[in-house]
């Protein structure tokens, strides 16, 4: 199978390129940074220097791959700028989109999350709907999710994987990264919102499996959504900080965690971390 993987140097995307090219698709991945390039080469891919806002070169890029699936794992976190990542959500996706229909591209694999949903009781599944009616920038940040989504869907084969707040090598919940500074800092809170995770090496076996999913949403998160009282405890020991103080009794209504039953049962996807706790006594 060929592949045009977009976010190839990313948490996810260098995980998913050596396992893409061992199981002998042809991957094509696109980085924006040259000295990501070599990596993305010794791992038996093709590297391709571009940028997603720019619609005419991506376009020339995607129809010059001739992919059968484009996959799409575009974040732009690596300074914390939220306000960058919904930027990549809205015009990157859509400039990817655009790019895959003019190529006759059908299908499509692409990054979402699992914490846009509406307030309610127990974790969400994916019939539950996005949010629009909270603060501010939550709701800029649903909006970024509906418009990478709905974009998306305009190719007849799609799959969408809401993953966890990702933590392991590459991502803000790791020792040295920003989650882990927070928490030396003693100003990551161990309230009562729930989280629910996924190793960033599980996202990438989802992202892989989802090759041959039915199109859909799909929600990709470990077995053991959990209130800031449980997690952040453990994460603060995991990275070397002082425990943390535990605040408030309420929940906010949408940090509710998520469902994996229909990963779990009905397409087969099983994270190797069944839950947090394991996964961070490996950080």
């Amino acid at each position: 199978m060929r592949i045009f993987l977009a976010g190839a140097s990313g948490a996810v995307g260098r995980r998913v390129v050596p396992a893409l090219t061992g199981q002998g698709h042809s991957v094509v991945g696109l980085t924006r940074n040259r000295s990501s390039a070599g990596r993305i080469e010794a791992s038996g891919a093709t590297a391709v220097l571009g940028d997603v806002y720019d619609a005419a070169a991506l376009a020339h890029a995607v129809a010059a791959a001739r992919p059968d699936v484009v996959l799409h794992q575009l974040t732009d976190l690596g300074a914390g700028d939220r306000a960058a990542n919904a930027k990549v959500r809205v015009v990157g996706t859509r400039n990817l989109v655009d790019a895959a229909k003019a190529a006759g591209v059908r299908r499509i694999v692409a990054q979402s999350i699992s914490w846009a949903y509406e307030p309610g009781t127990g974790p969400a599944t994916e019939d539950t709907p996005l949010d629009h009616h909270g603060a501010p920038d939550r709701l800029a940040t649903v909006a970024g999710i509906e418009s990478l989504e709905s974009a998306v869907a305009e190719l007849p084969e799609w799959v969408v994987l809401r993953y966890g707040t990702l933590y392991g090598p590459g991502t803000w919940y790791e020792p040295g990264a920003l989650m882990a500074d927070l928490a030396r800092a003693g100003t990551l809170p161990a309230n009562a919102d729930i989280s629910s995770f996924v190793h960033v090496d599980d996202a990438a076996s989802a992202a892989l499996a989802a090759l041959d999913w039915p199109r859909g949403a799909v929600n990709i998160c470990d077995d053991e959504p959990a209130a800031g009282h449980q997690w952040v405890p453990v994460f603060c020991a995991a990275v070397g900080a002082p425990e943390p103080a535990r605040v408030g009794t309420e929940r906010t209504g949408w940090a509710r965690g998520a469902d994996n039953t229909v990963a779990r049962k009905e397409l087969g996807w099983v994270p190797s971390r069944l839950s947090w706790r394991e996964g961070f006594a490996g950080l």
